[in-house]
């Protein structure tokens, strides 16, 4: 019996849930899909590939988030295509000084749900137009549409990001506005079809990832805030006394 229920859980868990945002889209290619069965069937089953990739593009897996203080972890699946720095653009209101940026490059396989790179409050949401070309050139960041956001922590930490549309994307979701507060790894917003999201880390933030790694949304940690001390020894004590449980 257990055996048997360990095996369900395991195909179930294989299929992550839709993501409500795209609950339209999926029902839509349905719908097209049994009227194309009915009057054309091999135009049927073409209909009914793209309903299940329509599925798997909208799926929203959970995510195991790191909670140790400091941290900043990617806002998105996909591929580190750049780590350097620039200018943020101007709608972040993060001044014209460079910031280390790091970009995610999200293919049309990728997870698309956006998530906070780290915990805190909203303070700048703003929608910039532009074009829409491929999003894993540099100079998507700064001519594509895109949708910029700065989550400020407790500590006065400043974190930018950019959502950025690409060739295929031409819509960007946010779920979460000015003055919300948002924990890290939280869904805050979907990107529809190919994308690029960018992370504007405040100086002083140690990079601790590479430019070609894959990214996992809410999970891969991108970088940390400085910290003093006591702080890391005490973050150090508490590590070793759950390693020991």
């Amino acid at each position: 019996m257990n055996d048997r229920h360990g095996i369900i859980d395991s195909i179930l868990g294989a299929f992550a849930p839709i993501h409500p945002d795209g609950f339209k889209f999926v029902a839509g290619a349905a719908l097209a899909t049994l009227i194309l069965f009915a009057l054309a069937p091999p135009l049927g089953w073409l209909a009914a590939v793209a309903t299940a990739y329509c599925a798997y593009f909208f799926r929203d897996p959970e995510r195991v988030t790191p909670q140790r203080p400091g941290l900043v972890v990617s806002a998105a699946d996909g591929k580190i295509v750049g780590i350097a720095r620039a200018v943020p653009p101007r709608e972040l209101q993060l001044g014209n000084s460079p910031l280390t940026r790091v970009s995610v490059f999200l293919s049309i396989f990728d997870v698309h749900v956006v998530r906070a790179p780290a915990g805190g409050r909203i303070v700048t949401s703003a929608y910039a137009p532009g074009a829409f070309l491929n999003a894993e050139r540099d100079k998507a960041s700064e001519e594509n549409e895109r949708h910029a956001l700065v989550v400020e922590t407790e500590r006065g930490e400043k974190t930018g990001l950019v959502l950025i549309a690409g060739l295929i994307a031409r819509r960007i979701v946010t779920f979460a506005g000015e003055g919300a507060s948002v924990a890290r790894g939280q869904r805050i917003g979907l990107i529809r079809f190919g994308s690029r999201v960018d992370v504007y880390l405040p100086d002083g933030a140690g990079v601790l990832a590479e430019i070609g790694q894959t990214a996992i949304g809410a999970e891969t940690v991108l970088a940390e805030f400085p910290r003093d001390e006591k702080a890391r020894a005490l973050s150090s004590v508490i590590g070793s006394g759950l390693a020991e449980e």
